[in-house]
C-alpha cells in the first residue's frame, strides 16, 4: 500500500518534502487546508491535534514531525540517512533529533510567545532558558564536520537545517558564523537544491 502524506505547503510538513527528495521516495501527497480540513472530524480521527504533517503507512498512523522523519529514515534504511545501529554516532544522531524536536522547539516557541524563564524557574525547564539552548545549539554546530554526524549527511541534518533556514528567514534566531558555515555546507546537497527549486516554481 502506498504511503500517504498529509501536509500543507505553508507548514513544517515541507521538512518531510525535503526528506522524501533526499530518500528518493514517492508518496501520495495530500494537501490539507488550515482551520477547515485540518479540523474536520474525519481528519481528527487521524491526528487529534488537527495539524500536519501526518504519515499513513497501511494501518500505521504517524504524526509529530520528528516521528515522521525518523520513521521514514528507518523504513528506507538502505538510503543511509542515519548511522548504523552499532555506530557510536547513532547516539549523536539521536541527540540532534531530540534536541531540535524538544528543547529547541520549546525554547523557540516560548521566546516567540514572550514567555520568559526566570532564573529560579530554569531547574524545572528542560532547556533551561533560551540563551542556554542557543549556546548549546552553537556548541553542537561547531562540531559539525561538515554535517552533524561527520561526513554522513543524515535526517538530523534535514530537520536541523530546515529549522535554521526558516528561523533565519523570519528573524527568529540570531545568526552566527557557525550557523552560516553549516548551512553553506548543507546548501551543496542536490536534494536541497531540488527542494528549493520545486517550491520556487509558480503554482
Amino acid at each position: 500500500m502506498a504511503l500517504k502524506f498529509y501536509t500543507n505547503t505553508q507548514s513544517r510538513g515541507m521538512v518531510v518534502d525535503w526528506l522524501l527528495i533526499e530518500l528518493g521516495v514517492a508518496c501520495e501527497r495530500i494537501e490539507v487546508a488550515y482551520q477547515t480540513e485540518m479540523k474536520a472530524p474525519e481528519y481528527l480521527k487521524i491526528n487529534p491535534f488537527g495539524k500536519v504533517p501526518v504519515l499513513v503507512d497501511g494501518d500505521i498512523v504517524i504524526y509529530e514531525l520528528g516521528a515522521v522523519c525518523a520513521y521514514l529514515t528507518d523504513k528506507f534504511a538502505d538510503k543511509g540517512l542515519a548511522p548504523a545501529l552499532n555506530d557510536p554516532k547513532r547516539g549523536l544522531y539521536y541527540r540532534w533529533l531530540m534536541f531540535i524536536s524538544g528543547p529547541w522547539e520549546a525554547a523557540s516557541t516560548n521566546k516567540m510567545l514572550g514567555v520568559e524563564i526566570k532564573s529560579d524557574q530554569k531547574m524545572f525547564v528542560g532547556y533551561g532558558d533560551y540563551q542556554e539552548a542557543y549556546h548549546a545549539f552553537i556548541q553542537g554546530l561547531n562540531e559539525a564536520d561538515p554535517y552533524l554526524c561527520g561526513q554522513q549527511f543524515t535526517t538530523a541534518d534535514v530537520m536541523v537545517a530546515a529549522m535554521l533556514f526558516w528561523q533565519l528567514k523570519i528573524g527568529q534566531i540570531q545568526t552566527h558564523p557557525v550557523i552560516e558555515q553549516y548551512l553553506d555546507n548543507v546548501k551543496q546537497r542536490e536534494s536541497y537544491q531540488k527542494f528549493v527549486a520545486f517550491f520556487s516554481e509558480p503554482a
